[in-house]
């Protein structure tokens, strides 16, 4: 199974994280939308990422892919049984993908990604925009954060992509900053599927920059 996309993305980062929590074997495939493959183009034809290859099947979008990827491999499941539990880890799943992504991906691109892995200018009006914006969903995450344990009884679906949101964000954000939200982070962090896929992360970006591939010119 191959999965394309950059691991900085929040929704690649989502799908290889649950991939790695049920042992499902995913290749991460470098392909961006600026930049696709023929590959990437078969399988997300409107530039969505990720998108997925498993045999002959492909599909786009981080949360289709989930449910698939749910369906597969059906151990661990991604959302708890009971209906309010279900309900809140898909809305949960919905406010990282939309309300959080946005703003994570504004202050990301323009402090860290743009400048270290494009070699753009670093454009602190933009970030400072986006972080305005993240600020009340970080807020309203605080308020939704356990003492101990997960967001939704197991850990689960809301879990992983409200966290791969936070780690885009924090590539020019301290998202620690809140105690609750902290505190589960670093309980998040200690998984092993959570170090497998920051230390793919890490090298993919360390191997990026230092070969200048995704630079202009």
């Amino acid at each position: 199974m191959q999965i394309f996309g950059f691991p900085t993305s929040p929704y690649v980062r989502k799908v290889m994280l649950i991939a790695a929590e049920k042992d499902a074997p995913a290749e991460l495939v470098e392909a961006t939308p600026h930049n696709p493959t023929p590959e990437f183009l078969a399988a997300s034809p409107f530039r969505m990422m990720p998108a997925m290859q498993d045999g002959e099947f492909r599909l786009p979008d981080s949360t289709a892919i989930a449910f698939y990827l749910d369906a597969r491999f059906p151990e661990p499941p991604l959302l708890p049984e009971e209906a309010e539990a279900r309900g809140m880890a898909i809305w949960l799943d919905e406010f990282a993908d939309t309300v959080l992504a946005n703003s994570a991906r504004g202050v990301a691109f323009n402090r860290y990604i743009g400048p270290a892995l494009l070699g753009l200018p670093k454009n602190e009006d933009a970030a400072s925009e986006a972080e305005a914006k993240a600020h009340p969903a970080l807020d309203y995450l605080e308020e939704q954060v356990p003492e101990n344990g997960w967001l939704v009884g197991d850990y689960s679906l809301a879990d992983m992509a409200v966290a791969s949101c936070l780690k885009t964000l924090s590539y020019g954000l301290d998202v620690k900053a809140r105690p609750k939200t902290a505190a589960w982070l670093e309980r998040i962090e200690v998984r092993r599927a959570w170090q497998k896929i920051a230390g793919l992360e890490r090298d993919m970006i360390e191997e990026a920059i230092a070969s200048g591939a995704h630079r202009p010119g």
